[in-house]
């Protein structure tokens, strides 16, 4: 991951958008001062994104608007909304500080997103390297982003935008965000070694193609400015960006910033999607859109190491190659669904964890290196191959009540790479508006996830091997199943207030360990 002052040329541009993300933090940070101040902003490490801006317009929340389903930064993809029908952004509830307008060839916006998180003590006979730390703690994390875009021309049929994006990033996870599949906090990354300096965290070319004169509505935000598309089109994206903004992407269960905090909630727990610890990775990827139905590939870099914030640019021996297929259609009369299948495949310098359970078994890696527990980094090989599949579904069931689930599954054999330590996962969750109560804007949602791993996996960790994540020196294995509910408030405009909790059985796959209880207070403002 190269940082700002690698890629801006003008101290100038540097300085000055420093200034705007760190006025972003401290405007944020005023409104919940008290739960930050318990820790020094240099002593933290950097937190993604991964899933990072967040939703400007929430009109999927108002009845008789377009279905707009936000990517995991929140902001709605014109990819689902393909009816020609449009809407007049000025009825839709003000939340931002400074509404965008339609039809400008300039977008500047940004976010500041603090969560303050607490664990109970729990029972705990043992743990290890990577547990999470059975006393009570609590954490805060600081998240910062300035959004800019520009447009060269106003065609329709041939768009095309300009990203770059910058990031700022702080703060801790609870036990540094080790002992947990599902983490509790999807803006705090594993590697508290990092800098909180702002980072490009996007710099991106987008290119429309149409085939058709006819168009439909989509709603402007970073990652497209146009305010319409052709109905059929196909898109190019190339540059620096992070996948989930494009797959996997579901309107109840993707932002973290305004939805729910987990990591198996708001992604697929088991697309270890190519991505450096920051979440962020280069490539590039093309989509095809129809009126009901969307395919999209993506061929991007993957880690040196697991969890690693370097990349390895040999696209010959690593990539990650991602697959989606995306209809569009309901289950329910006059409400809007949506489908995703979604497929993977990384090629990376990843080890086996039979081959590490049986050199420390076998004695052979004990003779030839020292080690006293199951190492997979000691059998890594080029090109290894993980790959996985995903599904992906949501449904409008009245004007105020969505539904939704996932399900995912991977080969689980070579080591988890990039994104958390999960085999397979099943989600199901829903969220609701607060339309009866006068709060439109307001959300509640709740969502139950069970995520598991396979038995060489197991086995390595009952012998006390360490993966990026996961390590408690031992193993009575279960799986781990979550319960996660919020209720997001919104206070005024661009600002916004949330209470959550999470409920961990089995933290760790470990059934001698747990359960867990995680509080989370949550301020966010958009501008």
């Amino acid at each position: 991951m190269h940082h700002i002052s690698d890629r801006l040329h003008s101290p100038l541009r540097l300085v000055l958008a420093s200034a705007v993300v760190y006025v972003a933090l401290i405007v944020a940070l005023t409104l919940t001062a008290r739960l930050a101040a318990a820790q020094s902003p240099d002593s933290l490490p950097s937190a993604p994104e991964p899933q990072t801006p967040t939703v400007q317009w929430l009109v999927q929340n108002s009845p008789g608007l377009p279905l707009l389903v936000p990517a995991q930064d929140g902001y709605a993809r014109n990819a689902t909304d393909m009816s020609p029908v449009g809407h007049d952004p000025q009825d839709a509830p003000v939340v931002a500080m400074a509404p965008h307008p339609d039809d400008s060839r300039y977008w500047l916006s940004g976010q500041a997103n603090i969560i303050l998180q607490g664990n109970l003590p729990f029972h705990s006979p043992y743990q290890g390297t990577n547990s999470f730390l059975s006393r009570g703690a609590y954490k805060t994390s600081l998240l910062g982003t300035f959004y800019t875009a520009f447009r060269p021309t106003h065609s329709i049929r041939y768009n095309n935008d300009l990203i770059l994006d910058i990031e700022s990033t702080g703060g801790r996870g609870l036990s540094e965000a080790l002992g947990l599949a599902g983490a509790t906090n999807l803006d705090v990354v594993r590697d508290p070694n990092l800098s909180s300096v702002p980072y490009l965290s996007h710099y991106e070319i987008h290119q429309v193609i149409g085939f058709t004169q006819k168009t439909t509505t989509q709603e402007p935000g970073p990652w497209a400015l146009a305010p319409s598309v052709p109905l059929r089109r196909v898109e190019f994206r190339v540059g620096k960006m992070s996948l989930p903004d494009f797959f996997d992407v579901n309107g109840p269960g993707s932002d973290s910033h305004l939805q729910f905090m987990n990591w198996t909630v708001d992604n697929n727990g088991a697309w270890d999607y190519a991505a450096d610890t920051r979440g962020y990775s280069v490539g590039g990827m093309a989509e095809y859109d129809d009126r009901i139905w969307s395919i999209r590939y993506a061929i991007f870099a993957m880690p040196t190491v697991a969890n690693g914030i370097d990349m390895d640019w040999a696209f010959s021996r690593a990539h990650g190659q991602n697959g989606e297929f995306e209809m569009r259609h309901s289950f329910v009369a006059k409400r809007k669904g949506t489908e995703r299948l979604l497929f993977y495949a990384n090629r990376a310098h990843m080890g086996t964890y039979r081959e590490a359970v049986i050199g420390f078994l076998n004695g052979s890696d004990f003779a030839k290196y020292g080690v006293t527990f199951p190492t997979i980094t000691l059998h890594e090989h080029f090109s290894a191959l993980k790959y996985g599949v995903g599904y992906n579904t949501e449904q409008e069931v009245t004007e105020n009540l969505r539904v939704f689930a996932r399900f995912g599954w991977n080969e689980g054999q070579h080591e988890s790479f990039a994104y958390t330590e999960v085999d397979q996962t099943v989600l199901a969750g829903a969220d609701y508006a607060g339309t009866r109560w006068h709060r439109p804007v307001d959300k509640v949602g709740v969502a139950v996830v069970s995520n598991a791993i396979k038995a060489d996996h197991q086995e390595y960790l009952k012998l006390g091997g360490l993966g990026f994540l996961l390590g408690d020196g031992n193993l009575n294995y279960g799986r781990e199943n979550i319960v996660e509910s919020y209720y997001n408030w919104h206070a005024w405009r661009g600002l916004f207030y949330a209470i959550e909790v999470q409920h961990i059985d089995n933290p760790g796959y470990n059934r001698d360990r747990g359960p867990v209880w995680v509080g989370s207070v949550r301020a966010h403002i958009d501008f």
